[in-house]
């Protein structure tokens, strides 16, 4: 995935946040996804967050618990340094990715979860080299649980 690095101004935002615009669309850069998570730095420091649409644009928020820290304020230029977060469709395996091509539904569901939530679907279905056999039927079951709305599978 492509990093995106530019220079912006901090902007203020409800609850002691500070909106950092996105001069870009991430569904252009990125592929289209109902939320694109994010990590990198902002000005050196690292950032995880989510672009959101804002103010006409897009941007991610910084948190008081980060401001605190960093010590930006609205108003200050700041240099931003971001990719998407996580295994995106391009880099799943040819089964996986023609799985959620013919699900829609858990496709879109699959590109909205954060990268905690994807990485622990693949790594389960990756833990089938032992017994391939058992690879396809991971596959149905995530797109089963994907399509119901599951973050996450189920523990036995």
């Amino acid at each position: 995935m492509p990093t995106q690095q530019y220079t912006t101004t901090a902007a203020s935002a409800p609850n002691g946040r500070l909106l950092i615009p996105v001069p870009f669309d991430p569904d252009t850069v990125w592929g289209a996804k109902p939320r694109h998570h994010i990590a990198g730095t902002v000005n050196g420091v690292r950032v995880r967050g989510v672009i959101e649409k804002a103010r006409g644009g897009f941007g991610f928020t910084l948190g008081p618990a980060w401001l605190r820290d960093c010590g930006l304020r609205a108003g200050d230029t700041v240099t931003v340094d971001i990719t998407a977060e996580g295994p995106q469709r391009g880099d799943l395996a040819e089964d996986i990715a023609a799985a959620l091509d013919a699900s829609p539904s858990a496709g879109a569901f699959f590109d909205s979860l954060a990268q905690f939530y994807r990485r622990a679907y693949l790594t389960w279905i990756d833990a089938t080299k032992r017994r391939p056999e058992q690879r396809p039927q991971r596959i149905a079951e995530m797109i089963r649980l994907l399509e119901a709305g599951h973050r996450r599978r189920p523990q036995p």
